[in-house]
């Protein structure tokens, strides 16, 4: 890294290393405990919840620290993941020393890093979430010669906190809003800053479209949304940014909800996902006349496994009172440009002619002959805050890879394509396929399609099981229809779920 990198690296450790997280090596977090006089050390690791899980180590010497890191420790994987057998349960929790940052929020020093899960006989256990992620990376490597499908989340949340008097917002109408009239910029600049200083790559944060008031309660919406990187790294980042964030609202006598409803008629909060194909350090989406073969058969598979994702990134029935039309928020298997009615969305990109707007806005400047290609992303609209991030984004690997293996997969993508809001035409509404409408529907597609995602021993049969249990616990197959638009009834429901994922 440069010196200039390095001074501008929000995380502490990069600066006092100088070298990138990727690179941090055991000796490198030694060389941090003894220099930041770290009293404890904190593992991280996902369990089937989609939450961060923590076990805390009081460092007794610079040995005892080098065993931790070393040796890790053993947990229950039977109460972390509940599909797994009591019998067989002990795993090891290993430490991935390129996650580590100092925690923001304990008293004494210490140090987080996430961990790995493996079993009794050293190897990977096969149904952890990042092992899942990790091994459709590199089957997505393997079919593609050598891409690399990198992703960027978009976390929508919303606070919800006592109703104060002065300059309130106006009702669903706070895109962008500065304060006064947005309450909660101070809570979302401080969390943007913890979650960069602890290794997340933040492209921006704003206020969102959903406003509104219940009695003497207030829900503001606001998002963070991150860049683009590698699989792995982009799930680790939203994690902890969602732990960071609930810590930080908590201290902040506020409420920080990730779930995908609130109520009947306001904006519902997903957590899109972008995704972008590299190699070689060049964006394979867009070639000389746009979006290439590569982005249409990426699309392809994506559209058509787009029932069974949901699986993975709307897992609790409250999802699926998000999915409903008007709402900006999918409900049809579909992709467009710049088209936030449909599922799949291409954003706006730096393209033709975007190397002059920086000169016509600023006369002093010349016109900028920098290639911003890269930047273009394709966006699924589907998922939301209840995911656990790391199946989703393995599942949305397997999906893109699909779309490789398809035969006639960039006609498949055309004829999906749309140029319209779909919910004002009814003849392309009507052609298109409805993602489905409850828990209980989208273990049915996930069940149809499970062999996908099964194959190069992806997702475990076991994993596969447990999910299809936990998506039809719910027996939610008529429940839209049944509490329709009972604001009352889905409050009910919304609180059951308010902190998902």
């Amino acid at each position: 890294m440069k010196q200039a990198e390095i001074k501008l690296n929000p995380n502490r450790l990069v600066q006092f290393l100088e070298k990138p997280m990727s690179e941090f090596t055991k000796a490198d977090i030694l060389k941090v405990i003894e220099e930041f006089e770290i009293e404890m050390i904190k593992f991280r690791y996902m369990a089937n919840d989609g939450r961060l899980k923590t076990l805390n180590f009081v460092i007794n010497s610079l040995e005892h620290a080098d065993e931790i890191l070393t040796s890790g420790e053993r947990v229950d994987g039977s109460s972390l993941f509940p599909f797994l057998e009591a019998g067989s349960s002990d795993l090891y929790v290993i430490p991935r020393f390129r996650t580590a940052f100092i925690d923001p929020f304990a008293e004494i020093p210490t140090l987080d890093i996430l961990c790995n899960f493996y079993t009794k006989d050293g190897e990977p256990f096969d149904m952890a979430p990042e092992y899942t992620l990790a091994k459709a990376g590199k089957a997505f490597r393997e079919a593609t010669g050598g891409m690399d499908f990198e992703v960027m989340g978009e976390l929508e949340y919303y606070v919800i906190a006592p109703k104060e008097d002065t300059y309130l917002p106006a009702d669903q109408r706070g895109y962008h809003a500065s304060a006064p009239f947005c309450k909660f910029e101070a809570f979302r600049v401080e969390a943007m800053k913890l979650i960069a200083e602890a290794g997340g790559l933040i492209k921006y944060g704003h206020s969102e479209v959903g406003n509104f008031c219940v009695g003497d309660t207030m829900y503001e919406q606001n998002e963070i949304e991150f860049l683009p990187t590698h699989l792995e790294d982009a799930a680790d980042q939203l994690v902890i940014a969602k732990w960071i964030m609930r810590e930080l609202g908590y201290q902040y006598g506020i409420t920080v909800t990730f779930a995908p409803k609130i109520t009947v008629g306001k904006a519902g909060s997903g957590m899109h996902i972008h995704t972008r194909i590299t190699k070689d350090g060049k964006n394979m989406y867009v070639g000389e006349n746009g979006l290439t073969e590569v982005a249409h058969k990426a699309i392809a598979g994506i559209l058509n496994l787009a029932g069974s994702l949901t699986a993975f990134g709307d897992t609790n029935p409250t999802s699926y009172f998000r999915l409903v039309p008007h709402q900006e928020a999918p409900t049809n298997i579909c992709w467009g440009d710049r088209n936030r009615s449909a599922m799949v969305r291409v954003p706006l990109g730096w393209t033709k002619g975007s190397g002059n707007m920086m000169a016509h806005c600023n006369p002093l400047e010349k016109n900028s002959e920098v290639d911003f290609s890269y930047k273009q992303t394709i966006e699924l609209r589907t998922p939301d805050g209840s995911a656990n991030v790391y199946l989703l984004l393995a599942g949305m690997t397997v999906a893109a890879r699909h779309g490789f293996e398809m035969q006639n997969a960039v006609q498949y993508a055309k004829d999906r394509y749309v140029s319209v809001n779909i919910f004002e035409h009814e003849d392309v509404l009507s052609r298109l396929d409805v993602l489905p409408d409850s828990c209980a529907a989208s273990a049915d597609l996930l069940e149809r399609d499970r062999a996908i995602y099964e194959e190069k021993g992806i997702f475990a049969p076991a994993l596969i099981d447990g999910i299809l249990k936990d998506l039809r616990s719910f027996n939610d197959r008529t429940l839209r229809a049944e509490i329709g638009n009972d604001s009352q009834k889905i409050l009910e429901l919304v609180e059951t779920f308010i902190h998902c994922g």
